[in-house]
């Protein structure tokens, strides 16, 4: 369960309404799993005054995990995209392990079951050039090492001659599937990031389909 409020009073009231609903259906908040993120604009503020569920303090996090997707107090996507890499990585390296005597064609379809998923990655606007190109390339050293290609190869011959997407295509069809489904929603708030052109999504989207492959590189 989430609360998204602009202010600690508005949050606090919402923390009173569950409170109140709980006691009205005999439930009770577990509060020492109970923990809060602040999405700081600028600098942020010094210091963030108390939240209390049930009494007890609600606990202060920089980062929070939701649905499998990292929240950060800086609106920073490295650390979901460190999490991506970090799984990729072990995915490859088991698959690479147990399924090193199969054909090519066993391996490729395996990789495109496991290695590809970069999941939320639709959500990744803002971040460094960095962790971008950490888990490109380990991406590509992924595959290399299942097909057991030369270290320095080339990263495009490499999956063009398997028909495979690369790292570029992923994200852009990832996006494009996920822009489309976004647009024919009922749902108000996602119609207006749609309709809004200004905000990061929609800007990041849109180039996304624009960048040459060589600016990553």
């Amino acid at each position: 369960m989430v609360l998204l409020s602009p202010s600690i009073n508005g949050l606090r009231k919402l923390l009173n309404i569950c409170e109140q609903f709980a006691a009205e259906h005999a439930l009770k908040y577990y509060v020492a799993k109970t923990e809060m993120l602040v999405f700081k604009a600028g600098k942020g503020p010094e210091t963030v005054p108390p939240v209390y569920l049930n009494g007890s303090s609600v606990r202060v996090v920089k980062r929070f995990k939701y649905l499998g997707h990292i929240l950060s107090e800086d609106i920073k996507d490295d650390g979901d995209m460190e999490r991506e890499r970090r799984a990729l990585s072990v995915w490859a390296n088991m698959i690479a392990r147990r399924f090193a005597r199969c054909s090519d064609d066993v391996k490729v379809t395996l990789f495109k079951a496991f290695c590809q998923c970069f999941y939320t990655c639709q959500l990744w606007t803002k971040f460094t050039k960095r962790s971008y190109n950490a888990l490109r390339v380990q991406y590509n050293n992924a595959f290399r090492i299942l097909m057991k290609h030369p270290r320095f190869c080339s990263a495009k011959a490499m999956f063009a001659a398997a028909r495979v997407p690369d790292f570029f295509a992923i994200l852009r069809a990832r996006t494009a599937s996920y822009w489309e489904r976004l647009t024919y929603s009922t749902n108000a708030i996602l119609c207006a990031i749609v309709e809004d052109l200004s905000n990061p999504f929609t800007k990041h989207w849109s180039n996304l389909h624009r960048y040459d492959n060589n600016t990553f590189t």
